[in-house]
């Protein structure tokens, strides 16, 4: 069983992941309390599923860009589980889980993630022959920022708020197309899913070596 961790942002979120697929999911919007809140929501998830920590076989651990305090969160615990257990550690950037719902998506899809002072992180993707793409670089925008970077049809995708979404449809009419509230947000089911197919692949990243992903501040 892999265990999926994923505290980029505020709205967090575990998930237990095998060959036969995503057995259990939790998501919650926290106060930056992830220091507390986190290990209580794994150890109840696998005591549903009656697993004991000799069950997991790979830990998997969302690596931002996002809040600077929730990743170190969640790549420390990732990494002292896959310490003490001498399990596999898996890395994914969180804007590759946000957008793994939309692969079938025909037009490019946009990704985005608050970070703070009305900026938002986000990269752009699109479907290749072979599977996803990222065809930007990660990017720290503000929201005029945004707008010129949608220049086409694109699906819209992530944690965005209403004020956010109101601009998107003033600004880019006909080219911004938001996914739903319900829809939209990353899970840390995909995260696991991703990881879990790195995993069969015999992949596994560096205990000491991997980190979160940050990018520079305006």
């Amino acid at each position: 069983m892999l265990l999926a961790i994923d505290t980029a942002t505020r709205l967090a979120g575990i998930a237990l992941y095998d060959e036969n697929g995503l057995h259990a999911e939790q998501m919650w919007r926290t106060h930056d309390n992830h220091t507390v809140e986190l290990m209580p929501y794994v150890v109840r998830a696998c005591q549903q599923q009656g697993l004991c920590p000799a069950s997991l076989r790979a830990v998997a651990v969302s690596l931002g860009p996002g809040s600077f305090t929730g990743m170190r969160v969640g790549l420390s615990v990732a990494k002292g589980l896959a310490l003490a257990l001498r399990i596999p550690l898996l890395g994914v950037p969180s804007l590759d889980a946000t957008v793994h719902a939309f692969a079938q998506a025909r037009q490019p899809v946009c990704a985005i993630l608050p970070a703070g002072r009305r900026r938002w992180v986000t990269a752009l993707y699109f479907t290749a022959a072979d599977g996803w793409r990222r065809r930007s670089a990660y990017a720290l925008v503000n929201e005029s920022e945004l707008l010129e970077s949608i220049r086409e049809p694109t699906v819209i995708c992530g944690e965005f708020d209403t004020h956010l979404a109101q601009v998107l449809h003033a600004g880019a009419p006909g080219l911004a197309i938001l996914a739903s509230p319900a829809l939209a947000p990353r899970r840390a089911g995909y995260l696991a899913e991703l990881a879990w197919k790195r995993f069969e692949a015999g992949e596994q990243d560096d205990l000491a070596s991997l980190s979160p992903i940050y990018l520079p501040s305006a």
